[in-house]
């Protein structure tokens, strides 16, 4: 019975990020994204907590993914050093994260979320007026 519980409960969850995806904005898809990669980063030092090597593997790949996502649809020409700088951050946590993973490194870990929540809250900090312009922060 836990099992069908547990089954439902993660077929909610993932409606409701689809259904918050579905209504969003570009601002605000970026920010689920951003919001994601913590979440999977959060998963990965538990899982590396309690040794759970498969799951803390499977999070960090989740995590790297989607910032691999944000960093590749970065647009270079309208962000210019803005996109050039956050591109070289996303490389820096991917390359900190592959090391956490690999090193079971919980302080990589830590370090790259540190990371990411900064990056989430200057995204989250850009004012309502600025969101609507074509390409905010260099994102296509």
């Amino acid at each position: 019975m836990y099992g069908a519980n547990r089954h439902y409960a993660e077929q909610y969850r993932k409606v409701g990020v689809s259904s918050r995806a579905i209504d969003a904005d570009p601002h605000r898809l970026v920010a689920l994204l951003l919001e994601g990669a913590g979440e999977r980063i959060r998963r990965a030092e538990a899982c590396l907590a309690s040794g759970d090597q498969a799951l803390k593997g499977k999070a960090i790949g989740e995590a790297c993914a989607i910032i691999g996502h944000l960093n590749g649809s970065l647009d270079h020409e309208a962000g210019g050093d803005v996109a050039g700088n956050l591109s070289a951050l996303y490389e820096y946590v991917l390359h900190r994260l592959t090391e956490g993973n690999l090193n079971n490194d919980v302080n990589a870990l830590q370090e790259s979320l540190s990371l990411m929540t900064e990056i989430e809250s200057a995204w989250n900090a850009i004012p309502a007026e600025q969101r609507a312009m074509p390409n905010a922060a260099g994102a296509r």
